[in-house]
């Protein structure tokens, strides 16, 4: 048992529980498979960034891409967090949830626009622009709504963050941002539009980064531009640094998040800018390691090369392994203590994709639950109906109480807005 970052999910008496809750009575009461969350676990995640920016004109906005149940957005937009969205459907249910509307940041390279109307009206901080096109179509929807959109430029500082290549964000062969060669004229035409207002510059390198060398490097590239653009007569008030601090899976070795924030106030600090407001972009730091999902072995399948225990959850529940080869952890939830086999742990769907853990020593037998770890970002988020499977139930624990944040997805709404042809 390799994940020592979970402390929310620990065994008591033989059994895991989350907080003061058995697991097994959450499966009793709600089925498998079944997302869990820790609500101290959450909060604390969101504590150490607020923590280690007291004292400076800073916004924490969580991506809510990471996570969106409306529970959980609503617990961290009572603690004060922000919002970073990527779509006019994040925009809705970041203001369902109670979220400050000047508090939210409007990141994406594809926003309609439906989105940038919907955002204005709202009243967000900033929209994080990412081509000239973009720009040129804010302003549009800004004057016809008679208003001034505020804009960061979001720069692509072509710096590696050595992560997985499907979330990395920062190279110039991405899609995202604008060249930092291109920036300072762009930046120009933005401050000549009558229907934009800038504010601001932005800068996102990638996702799951283990190192502190990568957002430095970033940050002084995006620090020359400010410098730049002090010197055009185009001041900035907040300097958006991202997200991405990646967490612990296996065996991984990320940055604390003070010592993370105190090398940006630093590098900031050392350029002359420590008078502007920080925004930083967290989500899977916040509650990649404060959830698991919970599932149950329907079939243990013995092979000539591999044995597979076939569990109830499947690729539709959790996608990062067959999209990212991603290693979870895997905890029995009441360990029987013998040696057992070693298994490929795998769903019903039918893919051969449809993985969630390889070559695992386990000893379990079928009806037993399991936990997939570090299941709180990027888990339900990305969850589909593949399969016509309807999508687990969610639930966020309090100490001793368990509370359902999102009720398992009959069949029956699964097909409820399709039709019959006629005869």
């Amino acid at each position: 048992m390799n994940n020592t970052d979970s402390p929310a999910f620990h065994y008591v008496g033989g059994e895991l529980h989350c907080e003061s809750t058995p697991l097994a009575q959450i499966a009793s009461q709600w089925g498998t498979p079944t997302y869990v969350y820790s609500r101290s676990a959450i909060l604390a995640a969101y504590q150490r960034y607020v923590a280690a920016l007291t004292g400076r004109k800073a916004m924490v906005c969580y991506a809510m891409k990471a996570n969106s149940n409306l529970g959980v957005l609503s617990l961290l937009a009572r603690a004060g967090s922000g919002f970073d969205i990527v779509s006019g459907g994040e925009l809705a249910r970041a203001l369902a949830a109670g979220a400050d509307p000047s508090r939210i940041v409007f990141s994406g390279v594809g926003k309609s626009a439906a989105d940038m109307r919907s955002a204005l009206q709202a009243g967000i901080a900033c929209f994080n622009v990412e081509s000239a096109a973009e720009l040129d179509r804010l302003d549009q929807v800004a004057r016809g709504l008679q208003r001034r959109a505020p804009v960061s430029l979001r720069i692509n500082p072509d710096v590696d963050a050595k992560t997985h290549p499907y979330i990395s964000t920062g190279l110039r062969s991405n899609k995202f941002g604008i060249p930092a060669a291109e920036a300072l004229a762009i930046y120009r035409h933005a401050a000549s539009l009558p229907g934009i207002a800038v504010v601001g510059i932005d800068c996102h390198i990638g996702s799951q980064i283990t190192s502190v060398a990568p957002y430095i490097e970033a940050a002084e590239r995006v620090l020359d531009l400010v410098d730049a653009l002090a010197a055009a007569g185009i001041p900035l008030r907040h300097i958006d640094l991202g997200g991405g601090l990646g967490i612990r899976y296996r065996d991984e070795t990320a940055p604390a998040v003070d010592e993370l924030i105190g090398a940006l106030l630093a590098c900031m600090d050392s350029r002359g800018h420590g008078d502007k407001t920080l925004v930083l972009e967290p989500g899977r730091s916040i509650v990649g390691n404060a959830g698991v999902l919970l599932s149950r072995v329907e079939v243990l399948k013995p092979g000539v090369e591999k044995n597979f225990a076939v569990i109830d959850a499947a690729m539709n529940d959790l996608l990062r392994p067959a999209l990212y080869d991603a290693w979870m952890d895997l905890w029995p939830v009441q360990p029987r203590g013998g040696v057992g086999r070693v298994y490929d742990v795998v769903g019903p769907v039918c893919e051969s994709a449809d993985w969630l853990a390889r070559e695992r020593a386990l000893d379990i037998a079928e009806g037993d639950l399991l936990a997939i770890l570090s299941a709180g970002a990027y888990a339900m988020s990305m969850a589909s109906n593949y399969n016509s499977r309807g999508r687990p139930a969610e639930i966020i624990v309090d100490g001793t109480r368990a509370h359902l944040v999102r009720a398992r997805e009959p069949v029956a709404e699964l097909f409820s807005g399709e039709a019959l042809l006629p005869p």
